[in-house]
């Protein structure tokens, strides 16, 4: 199992997400998603990620390297899961949880519910205030193969948790997995951070989140 400490960085909402990027790399230590749950699903990409906070603010960037990359999901709250798609799912409490999801081009999804099969869906208006940034732009693209490397800077404002009452990140204890998945992809995979014990990919089990705790 798991565990991570969320590290604070002091900062204020006037910073560019250029120097955000830049005070993560500093800061925030390298993890890797590594896990393959599913032998049907042997491809694992090279993926690692960074995370931070800032009291009102999750700074994530991930790392990405793979064979295969598709971006054709422009819809907020569309299937991002089809495309080259890295995900950080949270739990606040033993009730519910929220699914953040982001394809390689930065389109955004985040439902939030106690399990799959009935999530409700952030506003889109209320999404979208994510500010993100991937290095492969934000134009829709077809599949295209080859050695690709690619990276992504996230900035979840608070107000994105928009069915809890919460003010503060700071000393907050969660549950939490990161996630990087392609299901329409050449080559299909589903690769975690923590391990999931399920018979088929299944990334909406929060029994298998891990402990996260923010400094």
């Amino acid at each position: 199992m798991q565990k991570l400490i969320i590290p604070k960085i002091a900062s204020d909402k006037t910073i560019q997400l250029e120097e955000a990027a830049n005070l993560l790399e500093e800061n925030g230590q390298l993890e890797k998603i590594e896990t393959i749950n599913w032998p049907d699903y042997p491809y694992k990409p090279d993926l690692k990620f960074r995370i931070a906070h800032t009291d009102d603010e999750i700074w994530l960037k991930f790392y990405v390297g793979e064979k295969y990359i598709r971006g054709l999901e422009t819809r907020t709250n569309g299937d991002v899961y089809k495309d080259s798609t890295v995900e950080f799912f949270i739990a606040l409490n033993d009730d519910n949880y929220y699914n953040f999801e982001f394809s390689c081009i930065g389109t955004i999804h985040i439902g939030y519910g106690p399990g799959r099969g009935n999530r409700l869906p952030v506003d889109p208006e209320t999404a979208e205030k994510i500010e993100i940034k991937s290095s492969l732009g934000n134009q829709p693209f077809e599949e295209k193969q080859g050695d690709f490397s690619w990276e992504m800077m996230v900035r979840i404002p608070i107000t994105c948790f928009a069915f809890d009452e919460l003010n503060t990140l700071d000393g907050l204890r969660a549950k939490a997995n990161f996630y990087k998945c392609g299901d329409e992809t050449t080559e299909p995979h589903f690769v975690s951070w923590n391990p999931i014990k399920t018979e088929t990919p299944d990334y909406h089990r929060p029994e298998f989140f891990a402990d996260i705790k923010f400094e």
